[in-house]
């Protein structure tokens, strides 16, 4: 007797197994990390000004691509009353970086790519973008020919999101805009998508991997108009990570479209280890898994189900390597902030109110690591009791 799933459709089971797996691949899990990250995302996109750039960014599988789905989905959801009245208007475009086959990143082809985002709106209207738009009693044309220069589809571009007025331009795997011809700067790069940003007023998202904190401070303009976000992964060394990831592995035994519910949380830490604590490996590895159930048209999965498709240890070591690299950088030691306290005039340490205090404490707790009540380490006197004075040392 089946057991009942908690949010699972039990009807699905009849479904051909195509049906199946595309539920599992379309279900989307609210953990705490993505919905943290989401949620930061949506306020920098609602509070900075238009022209502003925000970065987010994590480890590889970490979940950045449903991040950004999820994002879609709520802004369209936002903005409906708005769209129903204004057919024109987007709520979001949406745009994948494409790695280069030569080796450099090509602008006319991200051009191409979001003025082809913007022909169909998320609502049941569409606009004939071959042929001239009025805005404002002048014809502007969105879609260049297909023999235009990159200089003509950067034009379009802005009079289409002038038009469409999106809430923001997401960049998903942005770190391939770093991927330049020789002898151009990475600087240059951010500052086309920082004049698009400032030329049409709207906000844009660079989503993608540790790659893109080469970004953060090419110079000081960017510095000031760009918001950092940080997708992390769940580790192991954090008692409270852990837990969530078992919750993690449960609700996809859960969610798996299979006749008999595995028994996934029993081999959590495998499932652990060859993820690294990335819930978007996690998923792609169990989708894999779960084509293979289905070609065979099993009741069920197993251990070595799971071990025949996982990620290999070589390639989780360089996943695991570039992850930790990231987050070594993103720490802020305290020399850093010493330095920056030194150029700003201030003395190098912070001597009043709580920080002092802390400061305080944290010396003297390297001073004395003893808690109140625990005795030194020293040798006890032997002899009676009556040769002894209070403190237990000889008369």
């Amino acid at each position: 007797m089946a057991v009942a799933r908690a949010g699972f459709p039990p009807e699905l089971l009849s479904q051909p197994w195509s049906a199946r797996i595309h539920y599992f691949q379309a279900y989307m899990m609210a953990h705490p990390r993505l919905v943290a990250t989401r949620e930061a995302l949506l306020n920098a996109i609602h509070e900075v000004p238009a022209n502003s750039l925000i970065l987010v960014f994590g480890p590889t599988g970490v979940g950045k691509t449903t991040l950004r789905v999820k994002v879609e989905q709520l802004l369209a959801a936002e903005l409906l009353p708005m769209l129903e009245a204004d057919r024109g208007r987007l709520p979001v475009v949406s745009v994948e970086c494409v790695a280069p086959e030569s080796g450099s990143f090509s602008w006319r082809d991200h051009f191409r790519r979001l003025l082809l985002q913007m022909d169909e709106p998320l609502v049941d209207y569409k606009i004939n973008t071959a042929a001239p738009v009025h805005i404002a009693d002048k014809a502007v044309r969105f879609m260049p020919s297909a023999k235009a220069v990159g200089a003509e589809y950067h034009h379009a571009v802005e009079r289409a999101l002038a038009f469409r007025r999106p809430m923001a331009v997401l960049i998903d795997e942005a770190q391939h805009l770093a991927r330049m011809s020789s002898g151009r700067r990475l600087s240059d790069q951010l500052d086309v998508i920082k004049s698009l940003a400032n030329r049409t007023n709207t906000v844009h998202v660079l989503i993608g991997t540790y790659e893109l904190l080469a970004f953060r401070n090419l110079s000081a303009q960017l510095s000031r108009r760009s918001i950092d976000i940080y997708f992390p992964r769940y580790k192991a060394d954090d008692p409270d990570d852990l837990k969530v990831f078992r919750t993690i592995v449960k609700s996809f035994e859960q969610q798996l479209p299979l006749s008999e519910s595995p028994d996934l949380l029993k081999d959590w830490e495998y499932l652990y280890e060859r993820s690294i604590g990335c819930v978007g490996i996690l998923k792609d590895w169990l989708v894999r898994v779960l084509v293979s159930v289905s070609r065979r048209s099993a009741e069920t999965l197993k251990r070595k189900d799971l071990e025949a498709h996982a990620p290999s240890v070589a390639q989780c070591d360089k996943m695991l390597s570039e992850a930790v690299e990231g987050e070594v950088r993103l720490i802020e030691s305290a020399e850093e902030r010493s330095r920056l306290r030194t150029r700003l005039g201030l003395s190098g340490k912070e001597n009043s109110g709580e920080a002092a205090d802390s400061s305080t404490k944290i010396a003297a707790q390297a001073r004395n690591p003893l808690k109140p009540g625990q005795r030194r380490p020293v040798r006890d006197a032997v002899g009676t009791a009556s040769s002894m004075d209070a403190n237990g040392s000889r008369l």
